[in-house]
């Protein structure tokens, strides 16, 4: 009876195994049929590292472009530079005004050293009256109107317009008025003194007038 319990457990065990193997085998042909194992296909050699592509500039640097013995000067004596280049702002403006000036007074400087007649010095004379009468009204009031250059400005022109009334008065009375009392006044030494201190002050005011920014 043992024997025949021993045998029957062995081929027990032998079917089990059997069974076993069967269904392993199943699921293994099952997974190779839906690609769960087995190598993984090599798609590497798809793919490509992205390499930075080397541009050419649109525009070609100048030998030396930055070498500042080849800059060249600001054209501070152009208006067109002053008005547009720079905006045609508050300074800029004054600068402008400034700049069509200082020839007025270089004018009047040659007009007394080289001894012009009268007609002509009063000519010059009007001519910076009006130029800074015309500073006056678009400056009057505003930060520019505490600057020593238009402060300098207004108090020559009104030397200018005053030096001018004299000359003319003096040639036209002169030969009719004793020099003494309210006729001295229109003599040649006087008049000549007030144009040595009126060019004084002209020279003066040249040189505020140069260093205006």
């Amino acid at each position: 009876m043992k024997k025949i319990i021993v045998i029957f457990f062995i081929l027990l065990c032998t079917t089990l195994c059997a069974t076993a193997k069967t269904a392993d085998s199943t699921t293994n042909n099952v997974l190779e049929s839906k690609g769960y194992t087995g190598t993984l296909p090599d798609i590497l050699d798809k793919f490509q590292t992205n390499k930075p592509e080397k541009g050419t500039p649109v525009f070609e640097a100048e030998e030396g472009f930055d070498d500042p013995d080849k800059l060249k000067p600001i054209p501070r004596d152009n208006p067109a530079f002053v008005d547009i280049i720079l905006k045609k702002d508050k300074t800029s403006t004054y600068v402008n005004d400034i700049n069509r000036i200082i020839p007025q007074v270089e004018a009047l400087i040659d007009s007394i050293e080289n001894g012009e007649d009268v007609q002509r010095f009063v000519a010059k004379a009007t001519t910076l009256d009006f130029s800074v009468g015309a500073l006056r009204k678009r400056f009057e009031g505003k930060p520019e109107s505490y600057y020593i250059s238009y402060t300098k400005l207004m108090s020559l022109a009104m030397r200018a317009k005053s030096i001018a009334e004299l000359r003319k008065e003096g040639a036209e009375y002169s030969r009719y008025l004793a020099y003494q009392a309210a006729g001295a006044m229109y003599a040649p030494d006087n008049i000549n003194k007030e144009l040595q201190y009126f060019l004084e002050e002209l020279q003066d005011t040249l040189v505020t007038l140069r260093e205006v920014e």
